[in-house]
């Protein structure tokens, strides 16, 4: 809906404005629907407009992965996540990815980026159980975390080929069924 909204407007901050004045992700308060706002719109600015009307037309499990490239291009470690761990435990045939492989790779990074050890033990724990949320969501992972296997169509490998060819790599995929983006 948004994502048709701004086709319709081509302008982000007057469809933030028709959100929040329409209520139009029916919230309880305006302060959820600010917040909740603000963050699907700096995802969606991700994307370009022809994503964007790809999204639009698209199945349910193409915009799945859509959104997934949008989350991913907007929070680097998300997306240094799915390529570093959930795309190399499929490579490496490891189809399971549990809490500890969320942890460890946390641990890692927070070698090099000193304001992850700032972080609480229950926002990391928050951290992790949002980003499992999110591979549920994009379908990414089962219920009971064992990785799937990502089939982008050729419509969608076509519209992301577009963009940075690294998003491809954001999907638990072998290098044969990604091989529109690379050529």
């Amino acid at each position: 809906m948004i994502a048709t909204l701004y086709l319709e407007l081509r302008d982000w901050d007057a469809v933030r404005d028709k959100i929040l004045s329409d209520n139009l992700l029916q919230t309880r308060t305006f302060e959820t629907s600010k917040r909740l706002c603000r963050e699907i719109i700096s995802r969606l600015k991700k994307l370009s407009s022809p994503e964007l009307n790809f999204l639009v037309h698209a199945n349910f499990q193409e915009q799945a992965y859509l959104l997934w490239i949008a989350v991913c291009r907007r929070y680097k470690f998300i997306e240094d996540f799915a390529i570093e761990v959930l795309r190399e435990r499929y490579l490496s045939l490891k189809t399971d990815l549990r809490h500890e492989d969320f942890d460890s790779f946390f641990n890692k990074k927070a070698e090099w980026h000193n304001e992850l050890d700032q972080i609480r033990p229950a926002t990391r724990n928050k951290l992790r159980q949002v980003m499992f949320k999110i591979l549920h969501e994009a379908d990414l992972l089962t219920t009971n975390n064992t990785i799937n296997a990502a089939m982008l169509s050729p419509g969608l490998l076509e519209t992301i080929h577009h963009g940075n060819r690294r998003d491809a790599l954001t999907f638990p995929a072998v290098e044969s069924d990604l091989r529109t983006v690379a050529q």
